[in-house]
């Protein structure tokens, strides 16, 4: 590794960016990132990047339109600043879930996301656990799509017992969950979901057997907790000894915690794509795991021009 390879960080998962760099032997780049009174961002490259390969992180979640917004700043900011490559790196990619029409005049705003990323001048995308892998598609760059499961697997493996049934949430987490009971080997179960509205979920009934067994909910994204702790409560009438969640995006808004807190789960484990706020941290219910060594591991490998498709695992 050379002098040529600077990282900067977003306001939004400041504490990855420190672990990520850790992980590399460097320092953060220096970088003021701020806020007008008016609510403008405010950012300000404050030390040499011409001729660099440089990568900004910031995950855009909660706010997720002013993590959004810093985001293209910084990019800009640095594209102006001559350096030669900058790689976004958005451990949790916002918007992700508007990934089609679901209804007659409605947008695609996780493609209008990836328009905006390429226009402020990004030349490549690193993020982790895309909610829609149909997402790189939009980009006429680079996209390297990590996957947490190695991470998640490696504590899951120390903690539950061997009778476990991998449980998808719904039937799209299929092949999702297929990935983990393979690693485990385990068998499946699907959750009959029928969802009446946006953020409002109702478990219908269970496909497969759980009776006497260990359940591990497997999902990318938990916001609301409703699928979640819905499922966790239908596997324990249904007989499962234990349930445990996992997930990767622990966006946890509104009363979730609270969901979570209420709920017959033994533990939801997540990553740090996400930085985890008080209440989060607080919670004996969830396990945080990071992912600062797989991000290190993937941006010196880019940097280098070395294969990233051994971490596609």
């Amino acid at each position: 590794m050379n002098g040529n390879l600077k990282i900067f960080s977003g306001s939004s998962n400041k504490k990855l960016t420190e672990d990520i760099c850790k992980n590399l032997n460097l320092y953060p780049g220096d970088a003021m990132v701020k806020t007008f009174s008016d609510g403008e961002s405010r950012i300000e490259i404050n030390e040499n990047v011409r001729g660099m390969d440089v990568f900004a992180v910031q995950s855009l979640s909660i706010p997720g339109n002013h993590h959004i917004m810093e985001l293209l700043i910084m990019i800009d900011a640095l594209k102006r600043a001559s350096a030669k490559r900058v790689t976004a790196v958005i451990p949790y990619y916002g918007y992700a879930r508007q990934d089609r029409k679901v209804n007659p005049r409605t947008p695609i705003s996780a493609k209008l996301v990836a328009d905006l990323l390429t226009t402020a001048g990004a030349h490549r995308i690193l993020t982790v656990d895309l909610h829609a892998g149909q997402i790189q598609g939009f980009f006429n760059i680079p996209v390297d799509n990590l996957f947490a499961m190695p991470v998640l697997l490696e504590y899951i493996k120390g903690r539950i017992d061997k009778d476990i049934v991998v449980v998808s949430p719904d039937a799209g987490g299929v092949e999702r969950a297929r990935a983990f009971a393979k690693r485990l080997d385990a068998s499946i179960a699907i959750i009959d979901k029928r969802r009446p509205g946006p953020n409002v979920s109702e478990v219908m009934n269970i496909i497969g057997d759980v009776g006497g067994r260990n359940a591990l909910i497997v999902d990318d994204i938990v916001d609301t907790a409703g699928t979640m702790t819905q499922a966790v409560e239908a596997l324990m009438r249904n007989g499962a000894a234990k349930v445990f969640g996992c997930t990767t995006h622990a966006v946890l808004s509104g009363n979730a915690i609270d969901k979570i807190n209420g709920s017959s789960m033994s533990e939801l484990i997540v990553t740090d794509t996400i930085r985890p706020n008080e209440r989060t941290a607080a919670c004996r219910k969830i396990v945080v795991k990071s992912i600062a060594h797989l991000l290190a591991e993937a941006i010196i490998r880019i940097h280098e021009e070395t294969s990233v498709s051994s971490l596609f695992v």
